[in-house]
């Protein structure tokens, strides 16, 4: 029994006055609680004044006090099993029951320990850890066996079970558990066989997983009698998306090929609960080539010092003060300061392969890593510290590392440290704590963070898939739940992608940036998802993943982007070279001048192989997307307006088709030699853009609709080797070119082609002569060609073929023709057109198809030219709606009101289609939001066709 001793009076009153409510005020007493009325039991009367959770423990249960108060109890002892009776035999209550009693009993036990009998904090750390060890051992037990009740369990060769096996991490490890600490677990088996014995055989992951279930309800779940632990299994491999437990195999592969730096410091303290079995050495085996390095390695140095920064800046953000874990100089420090070296070292120096901190102390001592003075300080200056946190936890069975904030604690924490008051015990708590800070530094060194450090809450959201770590920095929960599932999302993807350790690293280095990016621009769940879609796209690939790490203004754009258009970020994801063109946000939105397309992809091209058709047909794609990609940003954030963008769109487009057409004909004439009459600068051969190509009005997805001519005759040859006939030259040159654009790369396909408005349609020869097109226009065409002729213009060729082309076009659009018979063919086009691909409703209005949509305007400004331009040929001058309205209103073919109306409806509709292409949406909108354009559009178009039919 150990001598009484004076405490202050304030607590010896609250002492007196807690034994009296338990002991003296009872209405009924069992025999074991009669001793204990008089006189005072002092040791208890110091328990109950120095912990709130003793008073609360006996309170419930009066009869532990004489138990305390036993001779064995004045000292720590082998803890004792938890469950006595047949396991199967117990249902969830009572064996949830009877491990919270446990937990109670022992931690009363502990506290008294502690707090009066001054047991030695070694001591009571490894006691703690035992008791723990029992408890989760019993716990795992007891759910296997419940279990194997209805499933059989999974046995080896010999017919012996196969036990799931818990390894604890961090401090339970280590047998250096505090009073009140959760602990962190993962959970593995050795072999994956099915269950034998059961009602029914099921795979040995579910087995295990469900006993695993079992095991952290039987501990973590709030009943009456409270919990026994707060269970982490946050450490186990692939975090939160992992699976609850993993084989022997599993595991290997998985630290193996994307273990961490952080988890091999973890894994040091990794230790197998419960009695030891055939098993256990093996696990160890395949786990300690991961965690030891043969070689001296270095290189966690630096790995355990950013880990101790982004800690320092987690205290500063929480405006943690007086914590004698996480502060400068804390229990933390210690801890890396010790398991550096034993990472450093313990691949060759096999006694520093222990759990233990104290056990690896002492090995670096032996091995003259610290002298004994040093030992000797370190180990006394961290008991202290361990000291006091375990006497703040036992005070109210919290886990706390803060230093009081209250006088009643700190009369507590002075006396137990024999400090006259607060002030005396802080003086000894600083003391230690700058003697651990130095020796930290001598170890670790000490790295000043830039003012642009990432906050640690997007370092804690990323690492434990919890958004809720950002609640100081996204104070709208609604964003902040939006963000959650697309970060679940993408973790488990990255959960399932072998990455290896370097692409691994970079990832977490990058997603904290990621995040914080992201609430700059207080980002929607939408645009996580987004940004997540293209790092899922470049996740293997780790060069990309460390562009944007070492370049955060591309990620910064990466994010602006994203935002502000998801066919941006899309586009991004299915082409990450893209990325490189974020670096110089300068160059980004500045698309080239709209005459520089066609030079920048001639210079491009001086750098590929003309023999590298692969190569060749990449970079096509390449410039086109990288080039899409400056005008969609420069788009996206307002720097060109619609009709710009429609220009740049289109240049590129004619650039793209020329430089196509120089690589098919170098193709054609290694093969086939050259018609006769041309060279490399006169091809005589030319491309037709008709419909958005034609009308100047390309978007992001537009296909090109194109006809290809030439004008030689079928009686000439090429004058190669392997000679073929002028007409057939043509042909495979527009095959070759059909070819280059069409194929699927790994980048894509160039545009999707459309030849069927080429004479004959899809029937007729892919290249058509010149004369042979003025023929079929003039005889066989139907009114639709004319009208599709009229956003028709070169845009590739020799001027002498463009400027027959103009000619022919002149000639049939200003043709005399019956005007009835023309508003009919044009209406029966319109509506055939309609009922095949308009998908109007109720409430949704197709922007191009739809009544009063955009391929009403067109088909109105078409009709205009075809019915009047026999009278005005200046209408044919141009190729676009815009300017042919505006001739049409200058002729009086429609009036000024209605052209104007016409035209302010298209630029409406195309501004909203080019909003929704930039968001890769379905081109239809509200009807309600448009009704004003699409009354005004069908008003003109009944107004036009009627007074036709007057006509």
């Amino acid at each position: 029994m150990p001598a009484a001793i004076t405490i202050p009076s304030l607590l010896q009153q609250l002492g007196e006055s807690r034994y009296q409510e338990i002991y003296n005020q009872q209405e009924t007493e069992t025999p074991q609680q009669a001793p204990l009325r008089s006189p005072l039991q002092l040791p208890l009367v110091q328990l109950l004044a120095l912990s709130d959770f003793a008073f609360k423990v006996l309170s419930a249960h009066p009869h532990w006090g004489q138990w305390l108060l036993a001779p064995e109890q004045q000292a720590s002892y082998p803890a004792p099993e938890v469950f006595s009776e047949p396991l199967e035999e117990l249902d969830d209550a009572r064996a949830q029951r009877r491990l919270r009693l446990y937990r109670q009993q022992y931690w009363l036990h502990v506290a008294y320990l502690d707090l009066v009998c001054k047991n030695d904090i070694a001591d009571s750390m490894r006691y703690v850890s035992e008791l723990s060890d029992k408890l989760i051992d019993a716990a795992n037990g007891w759910a296997y066996a419940q279990v194997a009740r209805l499933n059989g369990e999974p046995l080896d060769e010999q017919g012996e079970r196969l036990p799931m096996m818990i390894l604890g991490m961090g401090k339970l490890g280590g047998f250096e558990l505090n009073y009140s600490s959760d602990i962190d677990l993962i959970f593995t088996y050795p072999r994956s066989v099915p269950t034998q014995g059961g009602r029914r055989s099921v795979e040995a992951q579910v087995f295990y997983t469900k006993v695993a279930q079992k095991v952290i309800a039987a501990l973590d779940q709030h009943t009456a009698d409270g919990r026994v632990f707060r269970v982490d299994m946050r450490l186990r491999p692939f975090g939160d998306s992992g699976p609850l437990v993993m084989s022997f195999v599993a595991m290997e592969d998985y630290y193996q090929e994307q273990g961490r730096e952080w988890e091999r410091y973890a894994m040091l303290k990794g230790r197998l609960i419960g009695n030891a079995n055939a098993y256990h050495q093996e696990f160890y085996t395949l786990l300690r080539p991961f965690v030891y390095r043969r070689y001296i390695d270095f290189s966690v140095i630096e790995s355990l010092r950013k880990m101790k920064s982004l800690i320092a800046q987690e205290v500063r953000r929480k405006g943690l003060v007086d914590n004698i874990k996480l502060g400068a100089g804390g229990i933390r420090e210690v801890e890396f300061v010790v398991q550096a070296l034993q990472l450093i070292r313990g691949g060759r120096e096999r006694q520093l392969q222990t759990p233990g901190l104290h056990q690896a102390l002492k090995a670096l001592t032996a091995l003259t890593v610290f002298n004994d003075d040093q030992y000797q300080q370190l180990w006394h200056d961290y008991a202290l510290l361990r000291r006091v946190e375990q006497y703040l936890q036992a005070f109210a069975d919290q886990q706390t590392q803060q230093l009081p904030d209250n006088d009643q604690d700190w009369l507590r924490l002075s006396y137990l440290l024999e400090q006259p008051d607060e002030q005396g015990a802080r003086a000894l708590i600083d003391a230690a704590m700058v003697r651990i800070r130095t020796e930290f530094e001598q170890v670790i060194g000490f790295e000043q963070e830039p003012s642009a450090t990432v906050d640690s809450g997007y370092v804690l959201a990323w690492e434990h898939g919890d958004i809720e770590a950002l609640s100081d920095v996204i104070l709208d929960s609604e964003q902040r739940a939006s963000w959650q599932a697309p970060l679940q999302h993408f973790r488990e993807r990255v959960s399932k992608q072998p990455i290896g350790k370097r692409g691994r690293d970079t990832l977490d280095k990058l997603m904290p940036q990621v995040l914080a990016q992201l609430q700059k621009i207080s980002a929607s769940g939408e645009v996580f998802a987004l940004v997540a879609n293209v790092l899922d796209k470049i996740m293997s690939r780790t060069t990309y993943l460390e562009l944007l790490l070492e370049n955060p203004g591309a990620l910064q754009q990466l994010v602006r982007l994203c935002a502000h258009s998801r066919w941006i970020g899309e586009q991004i994801a299915h082409h990450p070279i893209l990325l490189d063109e974020l670096i110089d946000p300068a160059e980004l939105y500045k698309p080239l001048p709209l005459d520089a397309y066609a030079n920048e992809i001639r210079q491009y091209f001086l750098r590929i192989d003309e023999q590298d058709l692969e190569l060749q047909m990449e970079a096509l794609r390449q410039f086109k997307q990288t080039q899409q990609l400056r005008i969609a940003a420069a788009d996206a954030t307002g720097v060109l307006p619609l009709m710009k963008v429609s220009d740049h769109l289109t240049a590129l487009a004619q650039a793209i088709v020329e430089q196509a057409v120089n690589l098919a004909w170098q193709q054609m004439v290694a093969r086939f030699g050259r018609p006769e009459g041309t060279d490399d600068e006169h091809k005589d051969f030319a491309v037709i853009a008709y419909g958005k190509a034609g009308g100047l009005e390309l978007g992001y997805d537009s296909d090109l609709d194109l006809v290809f001519v030439h004008n030689h005759d079928g009686d000439s040859n090429t004058d190669g080797d392997k000679q073929i006939s002028s007409r057939q030259f043509y042909l495979k040159l527009a095959q070759r070119l059909m070819h280059l654009f069409n194929t699927r790369t790994s980048s894509g396909i160039l545009y999707e082609l459309d030849t069927r408005l080429r004479p004959e349609g899809s029937s007729g020869l892919l290249a058509i002569n010149i004369e042979s097109f003025l023929h079929y226009q003039q005889t066989q065409a139907w009114t639709w060609e004319h009208q599709a002729l009229v956003r028709a213009r070169v845009i590739y060729g020799s001027q002498d073929l463009a400027t027959r082309f103009d000619e022919i076009r002149h000639s049939i659009l200003t043709q005399s023709r019956e005007r009835v018979q023309l508003q009919q063919d044009v209406q029966q086009m319109r509506e055939k057109m309609r009922q095949h691909l308009s998908r109007d409703n109720e409430l949704l209005f197709d922007l191009k198809q739809g009544h009063g949509g955009m391929t009403d305007i067109e088909f109105i400004t078409q009709y205009l030219v075809l019915a009047y331009a026999a009278e005005h040929p200046q209408l044919v001058t141009y190729s676009d709606n815009i300017r042919i309205l505006e001739i049409a209103a200058a002729y009086d073919c429609i009036r000024e009101g209605e052209a104007q109306q016409l035209i302010h409806a298209y630029c409406h509709y195309r501004g909203l289609y080019h909003v929704l292409s930039l968001r890769n949406q379905d081109k239809l909108v509200a009807k309600a939001d448009v009704q004003q354009e699409i009354t005004s559009v069908s008003d003109v178009w009944a107004a036009l066709f009627a007074s036709s039919l007057v006509d």
